[in-house]
């Protein structure tokens, strides 16, 4: 089993599931099409992170997981720098947005199973200085929507409906579910 990926949130998660796997990070270019939806845009990234895994793998099972955070149709990726992080957490400020995390495994026959989760998140209301304080923590600048919810990013957050460890980036309940199918 391998992990095609270099995030250690996704590896903590998948441990949940599984003690032993090997982790090679994919190394793919995230360009997506113009007119995508979130929806399709993880499944997608997903894919794409685990054919390369599996191009040198065929005798493993890889699984690979893409997260990214949208509001109102918009995708919102990591920030490109302090200022982009400021107005991804201003438009997401007081509001609910959904995070989405496809996942993509391809088995050692060449089989692959994808699919999605969607988990809805709402903001406080957060005042310039809230949001400036947190970017100032540097936690934003490698985060999908320019939050994480599993550190200070969690003061932020006045409810979530759906999968927790979907919004760090892995549904290992329904990840764990599609596994033990096989």
């Amino acid at each position: 089993m391998i992990l095609a990926s270099q995030s250690p949130r996704r590896h903590e998660l998948l441990s949940l599931i599984m003690d032993d796997f090997w982790i090679i990070p994919a190394r793919v270019k995230e360009i997506l099409p113009e007119k995508i939806s979130p929806q399709d845009a993880v499944l997608l990234l997903s894919e794409q992170k685990a054919d390369e895994i599996f191009a040198s793998h065929k005798d493993d099972i890889i699984i690979a997981a893409d997260t990214v955070v949208a509001i109102d149709g918009k995708i919102l990726g990591k920030p490109k720098d302090t200022a982009d992080a400021f107005a991804m957490l201003k438009t997401l400020s007081g509001r609910i947005h959904s995070v989405f995390t496809g996942v993509c495994i391809i088995y050692e026959n060449g089989e692959r199973e994808k699919f999605f989760e969607e988990t809805k998140v709402e903001f406080y209301e957060l005042s310039d200085k809230e949001i400036f304080d947190y970017i100032e923590t540097k936690e934003p600048m490698d985060k999908a929507g320019a939050y994480g919810i599993q550190k200070k990013g969690a003061l932020l957050v006045k409810r979530i409906d759906g999968d927790y460890y979907n919004v760090m980036g892995l549904p290992v309940a329904k990840l764990s579910r599609v596994l033990k199918r096989k």
